[in-house]
């Protein structure tokens, strides 16, 4: 791979603005360090759809062996994030509206159903626990932070799912947000208004929860997951 590939892994592309600060890794190995650091990269579009990407590049900017990057490029394959090119490296796969559409609605599928029992279920004054969750991500959104604003997002929704008591669902739901949070396109993803619009949608459906006011959970669960570009 030519160096210039290393410099595009680590410069945004020029219309999705500044890249995001990096932030100090929460893994203790390094294949756990890295994984971390693309997914950051990822979320923050310092990785670009449809570029591809060489371990031996990656593993310089990281000053670490190509190994870790190889195994934490292998997991993303597996999260659908990246797509492998034999003798070449990991290509960033591209979202299709498709896909995005397919996404939301088997999330809307899964969750729905489980904010309408947990509406039912979980008393009220217990909403409030969840409120520094929401919080956090809408501070991330003033900022302009995305990377830090899809970490709080995804942080949110397993708090919320965790009240149903079921590890399993946290889990798949998890794995199914990820899919769909990135890699992130240019467009109403990236912009701080919007990131904070989406932000906002937490503390109303966290309002709705309480008031158990099913209509308007469902509304808000829903037009949540609705892809946006």
């Amino acid at each position: 791979m030519e160096q210039s590939e290393a410099q595009v892994a680590m410069d945004p592309p020029p219309s999705c603005g500044a890249p995001a600060a990096r932030r100090s890794p929460r893994r203790h190995s390094v294949r756990g360090q890295i994984l971390e650091a693309l997914r950051d990269a990822l979320a923050g579009g310092e990785l670009t759809p449809g570029e591809v990407y060489s371990a031996p590049v990656l593993a310089e900017r990281f000053g670490v062996s190509p190994t870790p990057v190889r195994e934490a490029m292998q997991q993303l394959a597996g999260e659908g994030a990246v797509e492998v090119v034999p003798n070449r490296g990991f290509r960033v796969a591209r979202r299709s509206e498709r896909e995005l559409a397919e996404l939301a609605e088997v999330r809307a599928l899964l969750e729905v159903p489980v904010m309408l029992s947990l509406a039912e279920a979980i008393a009220p004054e217990r909403w409030a626990g969840l409120r520094p969750f929401a919080e956090a991500t809408a501070a991330a959104a003033v900022r302009g932070d995305r990377a830090a604003y899809l970490e709080s997002d995804r942080t949110f929704h397993q708090a919320l799912l965790g009240l149903a008591g079921n590890q399993q669902l946290v889990i798949v739901a998890d794995d199914l947000h990820r899919r769909a949070q990135w890699p992130l396109a240019c467009g109403r993803a990236t912009r701080t208004a919007d990131l904070v619009a989406d932000a906002k949608e937490h503390m109303a459906l966290l309002d709705a929860l309480a008031a158990r006011d099913l209509g308007t959970v469902e509304f808000l669960t829903r037009a949540h997951f609705a892809p946006t570009v």
